[in-house]
């Protein structure tokens, strides 16, 4: 507890360690009161086990913290926000009890040197050993780094009141009396999983290289025949990169937010290399119901009611189809638009083969494929999504001194996909096709979840929801790559929830600083506030545009999400 404290103070239990330490104690409070009348010194010390609990025991060791508090007001005010919020711990369906202590507790020497400093106010905190194996040294894990946390987050409560009561002015936010630096361990925790994430494409990986030729040889079968997709070899050894993943000693990082956001990141690259060596297996699908999810039935009502609501339009003949150099120049001139507000900006663009058609991005780079043909009204739109989001929080994320932000925080991917999908909303490109599309890779995913094969997904599209043979089977590609992947629903999920967020008229920013989920906002908000992370290099320019503020105001004037879309 004390070492993931900015400012702390640990010594080995014994009279030599104890003289030392309380000399260093007595320099550090000498040198400091010359700059700051007032301190705040917190004890803690571990409250004994219950000897009576033995291993196999059904009983646990009692969830209980023991608070003892000088006489200074102060200290009692700050004991009274450590109290409340150790109160609120809820560890394991059990609720902690907060008792007060006959006198502060105090290591040999320690009280005695306080009495020379009449500004420090004195509290101590018994710790429950409730995260201990009972008659080991061994620990629990996950109770372990629980406590941890949320007794780190109490202290820093306590903090806050202090600094309220001795400082005259705004009332102090606990988040910004966290660390303000990453400790080396961060950095290196950082590096190490960047650089498992770069040694792979998970997109890439579990996308078909040939779905143009094997459309041709669909619609030659007269549909009647599944389709036989080729991948491209694994560029990583996924065992090797599993073993690397976990041999990251986050315990090191001694920030219980970044060891958090870390440890999520380390399970959800797991969970990317476990679809990767599950490919064209049965495990594929159960692997991506863990990552991604399936399909909720408030989901499901929403994508059936887009295909219902907003039915099909008459293909229009005159409609001009532009190829992949336009839409290279177009992504270029728009890069260029960023790296003229910020030169930082740095992002690539390129057309590729071996991609089947659409647009797709990597990092800071866009991919075009070379079979992509698209409606010349539909490019501002979808460069809006695919970079003024993709590549721009990448980008804004790499800025950010971990490169954990430019990657992707776990879980970012259905918020991602929805602010693209907002961003051509915003941009006036939200077409009834687009809808559609989003609502059918939904009800895809839904039948595929229900034991339907390619054939009958393409059906399903095809006869049942009146998509074009193509698209279709663009759809059906999508969802049934690589043995099954639930990813495609994210996108109406996501816009639903980008939606949610606009209307509530919560700001959107910190979703510009990198790519991170929704639970996340508060982690963000938290190291903004305690000046590690920078607001974000660039804004989206869709955000600015008069339309877009205008389509904003109506999500914030109550629309209903439906009537938004049909316009």
């Amino acid at each position: 507890m004390a070492a993931i404290s900015p400012t702390h103070l640990i010594w080995p239990g014994d009279a030599d360690a104890d003289a030392e330490a309380v000399g260093i104690l007595d320099t550090l409070l000498q040198r400091l009161s010359e700059q700051f009348p007032r301190f705040l010194l917190i004890s803690l010390y571990d409250l004994p086990t219950d000897e009576r609990i033995e291993q196999d025991s059904p009983r646990l060791e009692k969830f209980r913290f023991v608070l003892g508090t000088s006489q200074a007001q102060p200290a009692r005010e700050a004991s009274d926000a450590l109290a409340t919020a150790l109160e609120g711990i809820c560890l394991d369906l059990r609720t902690a009890a907060v008792e007060p202590a006959e006198a502060v507790y105090a290591e040999p020497g320690v009280e005695a040197t306080l009495e020379r400093y009449p500004g420090v106010s004195h509290l101590s905190l018994g710790l429950p050993q409730v995260y201990r194996v009972p008659q080991t040294q061994r620990v629990y894990p996950q109770v372990f780094s629980a406590l941890e946390s949320s007794v780190f987050d109490a202290l820093l409560h306590g903090f806050a009141a202090f600094v309220d009561a001795t400082t005259p002015g705004p009332t102090t936010h606990p988040r910004t009396l966290g660390r303000s630096s990453f400790v080396h361990a961060a950095l290196a925790a950082d590096e190490a999983l960047d650089t498992i994430s770069r040694s792979f494409d998970f997109l890439l990986g579990v996308s078909p290289i040939n779905s143009t030729q094997a459309f041709e040889q669909f619609m030659a079968d007269k549909a009647a025949k599944p389709p036989v997709f080729r991948y491209r070899p694994l560029t990583v050894d996924v065992d090797e990169a599993k073993r690397a993943i976990y041999s990251v000693d986050l315990r090191a990082v001694e920030d219980p937010v970044l060891e958090s956001v870390f440890s999520e990141k380390q399970h959800e690259l797991d969970l990317q290399l476990t679809l990767l060596h599950a490919r064209n297996t049965p495990n594929f699908r159960h692997a991506s119901l863990m990552q991604y999810g399936g399909v909720d039935p408030d989901l499901l009502a929403l994508a059936e009611s887009v295909l219902t609501d907003l039915p099909a339009e008459a293909g229009n003949a005159r409609t001009e189809v532009i190829g992949p150099p336009r839409i290279r120049h177009a992504a270029e001139a728009l890069i260029n638009e960023y790296r003229a507000a910020s030169p930082d900006f740095a992002a690539d663009v390129c057309i590729r083969d071996d991609i089947g058609p659409g647009l797709m991005v990597s990092g800071n780079a866009l991919l075009i494929s070379s079979a992509t043909r698209m409606p010349a009204a539909r490019l501002d739109a979808l460069l809006q999504h695919e970079v003024s989001v993709h590549v721009l929080t990448c980008v804004n994320g790499r800025q950010q001194g971990l490169q954990v932000f430019g990657n992707g925080l776990a879980g970012y991917e259905g918020i991602q996909e929805g602010l693209g999908v907002f961003a051509e909303y915003l941009a006036g490109g939200l077409t009834r096709a687009r809808l559609r599309l989003l609502g059918a890779r939904v009800v895809a995913v839904q039948a595929l979840l229900q034991g339907a094969d390619f054939i009958e997904t393409w059906r399903l599209l095809h006869h049942g929801h009146g998509f074009q043979p193509q698209s279709a089977f663009s759809i059906a590609t999508r969802v049934h790559r690589s043995g099954g992947l639930t990813k495609d629903a994210i996108y109406l999920g996501g816009l639903a929830q980008v939606f949610a967020i606009v209307a509530t008229g919560q700001d959107l920013t910190p979703f510009w600083c990198g790519k991170i989920a929704p639970h996340h906002v508060p982690i963000v908000d938290e190291l903004r506030s305690r000046g590690i992370l920078r607001p974000p290099l660039v804004q989206p320019q869709f955000l600015t545009r008069p339309t877009s503020l205008a389509r904003i105001a109506r999500i914030r004037a109550g629309a209903p999400f439906i009537e938004i879309l049909r316009g």
